[in-house]
């Protein structure tokens, strides 16, 4: 059988790069896991890989911040990484996420948004603000207009000076929901397919609890090396409204209804 054209262009691309491939097991849209010169890595096709990239060395280069696989191999649609070595997910990994997280998160950023142009599969704008509330603004309002909800994120967005907290721009991951964490063999939750800019560390918290639970020791953990600010459990669903307009354009289904009913109640 004809391998698909994405895997083809992968094998061809990594056996000029690296050499021959051997093995593959397929991770996901668009993702393998690829035996190359006796090496495991996995390789991910498509747009966004030197976004990609970018965020995985910078996110590396925070002491203490959580551990991310090698950049092997990147080009403008392919980004190839070492493998991280799994186990079960355990209580070690919840406090070593929540203290690798909070070391991420001192780490300041030069610049309000910046960073990468992706969020998963769905492209964002990148351009730096030179304040908090007018980056998140300018990121609802740019994301409800291409999903035709700008009546219901404007108002929220005319609020935003009166509903941010007044940290930042820290060093954020960007796009930390559960699938996007590793339980390593190390007992480090390891992260990977970053979104970094300059932002909220509510964001990347806000993100964790959008589909799964923040186990309390987590937060325990980080609150130990970096206070959370107070009020932050009230702006949670704020800190959702960005990656439910994005799922919302993604997916569209019930990501639509349940931006608008959180706009409403920032309205």
């Amino acid at each position: 059988m004809r391998e698909p054209g994405a895997l083809a262009y992968v094998r061809n691309r990594l056996a000029v790069a690296l050499g021959p491939v051997v093995v593959v097991n397929r991770l996901g849209d668009a993702v393998w896991m690829v035996e190359v010169d006796g090496r495991r890595l996995v390789a991910k096709s498509g747009p966004g890989g030197l976004d990609e990239a970018a965020g995985l060395r910078q996110l590396a280069s925070v002491p203490g911040a959580p551990p991310v696989p090698d950049v092997v191999l990147v080009d403008a649609d392919l980004l190839v990484t070492t493998t991280v070595d799994q186990m079960p997910r355990s209580d070690r990994h919840d406090d070593a996420l929540g203290r690798d997280l909070a070391c991420l998160h001192q780490a300041s950023y030069p610049q309000w948004g910046g960073g990468s142009s992706w969020v998963g599969a769905c492209p964002v704008e990148p351009s730096p603000c030179t304040d908090g509330h007018a980056f998140y603004a300018h990121r609802l309002l740019e994301l409800a207009a291409r999903c035709q909800l700008e009546p219901v994120v404007g108002p929220v967005a005319a609020r935003l000076a009166t509903l941010l907290p007044a940290d930042g721009p820290a060093m954020v991951h960007g796009d930390l929901w559960w699938g996007n964490v590793l339980s390593g063999s190390d007992s480090r939750s390891w992260l990977i397919d970053p979104s970094v800019h300059g932002g909220y560390p509510e964001e990347d918290l806000a993100m964790l609890a959008l589909f799964g639970r923040v186990p309390d020791r987590l937060l325990r953990a980080y609150a130990e090396v970096r206070p959370i600010e107070t009020g932050w459990e009230e702006r949670v669903g704020l800190f959702q409204l960005a990656p439910l307009l994005v799922h919302t354009l993604l997916f569209g289904g019930s990501y639509r209804s349940q931006a608008e009913a959180l706009a409403r109640r920032y309205a």
